[in-house]
């Protein structure tokens, strides 16, 4: 992208701006999972052939999300933000009106493509804006993304209590968050390829260093993954608690999660990234033995919560490292998204398999394993000369860190 000077509140506010998007992007992620049930019941699908439906949105992030660095090459980032993240709002839209599972599996196809489509883009431009400033900021716009998932199930929540059909309320939701989503766009960076730059190929393998920063993320999200789908089956079943304590385990995990982010970046400030990711790394890590080893519900739920208070940050640091990682950002950023993507697609059904083979002791074993190695691979966070945002002056661009 071309070197473009910006006052330091036009930053701010572009930080601002970018933080709503994300919020936007959670609220339509929240806003589809409370109405599954429904739309399994609309198309008419059993349950496994809804699982088989909802691998298709990681399946379309995966091949689409290589594309969002071509498409803000061609459009300019504002641009394609603004347009991307339309395209992932309008797509609420679509499962709602599936008839049977083939349409459905279509829907959800798109719905996914567009959903990483947009993530790149955003993820990108938060880099950008973080570099602008000098200080950690990924941390914080990942909370917002939480509030906004937050926000969206509990709109949905409501909706699916007052009996509404999905089909209006993904409507009426889609149009409210595409006008939202759409105005804060106004006011994000506007980034342009400089002339002579080449636009990045449509599709490619991602950088070596891509692939590391992913392997931590891929941990990370895989903890997370089998602890929102597996948490409250882990109460129930191995420590015979009743239904609503097993609910408050999971909702424990995720809001700790979602607070996490938002005092995370003045602990990277702070310690730097690489620090920061190992101790996080030590913190999931004794959260998953905490939950091996108890035999009491609380312990365990003490255990989730630590669980999610150690992955919170990581994710966004694996971002704001992609983006620093290479000349061209973007890819990067898609390379990580697409590792990470991949992960919570498994960690569901390999914590199930592993569960039907041994049990779910076993395969939170795994998730512990996978917790340490958070740990030990965190040096690939380190991006240049320093682990942590290029400090500057914030009105001016930050060129690439690496020597």
């Amino acid at each position: 992208m071309s070197e473009v000077v910006y006052e330091p509140r036009d930053v701010r506010r572009a930080r601002y701006a970018v933080a709503a998007v994300f919020a936007v992007h959670g609220a339509v992620t929240g806003s589809f999972a409370t109405r599954v049930p429904w739309i399994q019941d609309h198309a008419g699908v059993s349950a496994g052939q809804l699982g088989l439906a909802l691998a298709f949105p990681a399946l379309g992030a995966s091949v689409a999300m290589p594309l969002a660095g071509s498409i803000s090459h061609r459009f300019g980032a504002r641009n394609a933000l603004r347009g991307l993240i339309a395209l992932w709002t309008l797509a609420l839209t679509l499962p709602s009106l599936a008839p049977n599972l083939l349409t459905l599996c279509l829907a959800l196809f798109t719905y996914g493509a567009t959903a990483g489509m947009a993530d790149v883009a955003m993820n990108a431009l938060g880099v950008e804006v973080e570099n602008r400033l000098g200080r950690s900021i990924m941390s914080g716009l990942h909370g917002m993304w939480s509030a906004g998932a937050l926000i969206g199930s509990a709109a949905g929540t409501l909706a699916a209590h007052l009996g509404s059909d999905a089909r209006l309320h993904h409507a009426l939701a889609a149009v409210a968050l595409t006008v939202f989503g759409t105005v804060a766009c106004q006011w994000v960076l506007d980034l342009q390829p400089a002339e002579d730059e080449e636009p990045p190929p449509r599709f490619a393998l991602p950088p070596r260093s891509a692939l590391l920063i992913g392997a931590v993320g891929f941990c990370a999200v895989f903890a997370e993954g089998a602890s929102l789908d597996w948490s409250a089956v882990y109460l129930r079943d191995q420590l015979d608690t009743s239904a609503g304590l097993a609910a408050a385990c999971t909702t424990g995990f995720t809001l700790t999660m979602a607070l996490a982010r938002f005092v995370g970046d003045r602990v990277v400030d702070r310690y730097g990234a690489v620090r920061t990711v190992r101790f996080s790394g030590l913190l999931a890590t004794l959260g998953g033995l905490l939950i091996v080893v108890s035999d009491q519900p609380a312990p365990a739920m003490a255990g989730f919560a630590l669980l999610g208070l150690g992955i919170a940050v990581v994710v966004p640091l694996c971002f704001a490292a992609a983006g620093r990682s290479g000349s061209n950002p973007s890819l990067a950023i898609a390379g990580v998204a697409t590792i990470t993507y991949t992960s919570g697609l498994i960690a569901p059904s390999a914590i199930g398999g592993i569960a039907q083979a041994t049990s779910l002791v076993v395969s939170f074993c795994l998730v512990t394993v996978l917790s340490s190695g958070i740990v030990v691979f965190a040096r690939v966070l380190r991006t240049g000369d320093r682990d942590r945002p290029k400090a500057g002056r914030p009105d001016t661009a930050v060129p690439d860190p690496r020597p």
